[in-house]
């Protein structure tokens, strides 16, 4: 599939003269309109065509930035088409709809923020890997704002990886297994690492969310203050954590 994008060219002219003096008299002629030489001719455009993958890229960034902007019920294929220069039966042809460009937009994000974290996971100690896991989601929201603000969105796609809430299921899975190798060797009941992971994973995300709007302290100090809570929370871990309360169940 390809769609038309206007670009211009000119036509080329060649002129033979036969001696000075009659190069300069049709060149007077030219540019000044008179019997002597023939008007200039008009500048033709030649329309060559934008390929269906140019275009369809076009659509996902320009419905990214309205998303990010206006959220998913705000903004319309008419708009989206219109900023693209195109009809909406175009914006339908590539994705079915708004619904469609949405969830290609969201799984994007999903995907590159997952791979961001998961990717910086490489140190060898756990405080370490707590701050490379918080510098990764800051990093993130930092670096790609729109993409974040999408996400924090509740989406209307019915579909497995669309939510807040199923990214950071996402990530807690990477984190299982460290933790279930750090509670193995402190002699805690590993099959608890899921929930720890999401207790974590999840305090960093919201945290994160906060920092999206207000971005004060400074990205290295919220992280640092992430690792300290989750870090000496941990370390002070009971093996069977008992209730205080009047509340048993």
């Amino acid at each position: 599939m390809m769609d038309d994008v206007a670009t211009d060219s000119s036509t080329t002219r060649t002129t033979s003269t036969t001696g000075s003096t009659d190069g300069s008299a049709r060149a007077s002629g030219r540019g000044s309109g008179g019997a002597s030489g023939s008007p200039e001719k008009p500048r033709r455009t030649r329309r060559t065509r934008m390929t269906g993958a140019e275009r369809r890229e076009q659509l996902l960034d320009i419905g990214r930035t309205l998303f990010a902007e206006k959220g998913f019920e705000g903004t319309s294929v008419e708009e989206i088409a219109a900023k693209a220069g195109v009809s909406k039966p175009v914006v339908y042809e590539h994705f079915g709809g708004k619904e469609g460009l949405y969830a290609v937009v969201v799984d994007r994000e999903m995907r590159s923020l997952l791979d961001g974290v998961t990717g910086a996971l490489t140190a060898g100690h756990p405080r370490e890997l707590l701050e490379q896991a918080a510098f990764a989601l800051l990093d993130y929201i930092e670096t790609y704002t729109d993409g974040f603000r999408i996400l924090v969105r509740d989406s209307p796609v019915a579909q497995s990886t669309g939510t807040f809430a199923s990214l950071i299921s996402d990530i807690a899975t990477q984190v299982e297994d460290i933790l279930g190798l750090e509670f193995k060797a402190r002699g805690f009941d590993a099959k608890l690492a899921p929930l720890y992971a999401q207790a974590l994973v999840g305090m960093v995300a919201l945290t994160g969310q906060w920092w999206l709007d207000v971005r004060k302290p400074k990205k290295a100090e919220v992280a640092a203050h992430l690792v300290n809570l989750a870090w000496h929370g941990l370390d002070g871990l009971e093996p069977k954590p008992r209730l205080i309360g009047h509340r048993k169940s």
